[in-house]
């Protein structure tokens, strides 16, 4: 993305890491009472990471997880899901999937749940939690994090970064070229 927004002329245009994001919100969070809420990844982890940041920084307000099923939720879920967020009140609700996955949860769900801001931090959860190594910050500076990714976790990870990939950066230059409405699908 950030080489994306220097091509397309925004020369100062950095990388907002969604796992340093975190942490930095939960430590500052600690001062102003925030409360979170954690929701994705596989069974254990949302708990796991929220044990790990409560060691980390002591104070943080950790309300909350949900570990939800690797396929959209039933009505019943949904019902737990949205009795346990109206529990729970979070001030911020994170969400731990993968791309677009949790845009797409994001999107239908912020206008269903009872919390005030939600955001998407991919593999975070599984980072912060220990159970994914995060590649060296000179890979994430380059831009080819996706590719350590892939070799940390080839089968799960090669066929979404074959077809991402390749797709976005087509559409990027048909953007560039001034075919916006032009469907690749």
């Amino acid at each position: 993305m950030v080489w994306m927004g220097k091509f397309a002329g925004h020369k100062e245009m950095n990388r907002v890491y969604g796992p340093d994001l975190m942490e930095l919100i939960c430590e500052v969070g600690v001062a102003h009472g925030w409360k979170h809420f954690f929701y994705g990844s596989a069974p254990g982890v949302a708990e796991e990471l929220k044990a790990k940041l409560e060691k980390r920084f002591p104070g943080v307000s950790v309300v909350g997880t949900f570990t939800p099923p690797f396929r959209p939720l039933n009505p019943q879920e949904e019902r737990e899901l949205s009795e346990a967020v109206e529990r729970a009140k979070p001030d911020l609700f994170w969400v731990g999937l993968s791309t677009p996955k949790q845009e797409r949860f994001m999107a239908a769900y912020l206008p269903k749940l009872d919390t005030k801001l939600m955001i998407g931090v991919g593999a975070a959860f599984d980072f912060h939690a220990g159970k994914v190594k995060q590649a060296p910050r000179w890979i994430q500076r380059s831009g080819l994090e996706w590719a350590f990714r892939v070799w940390q976790e080839p089968g799960r990870l090669w066929k979404r970064y074959a077809r991402n990939n390749p797709l976005f950066i087509a559409r990027a230059l048909l953007q560039k070229i001034g075919l916006r409405n032009y469907s690749l699908d």
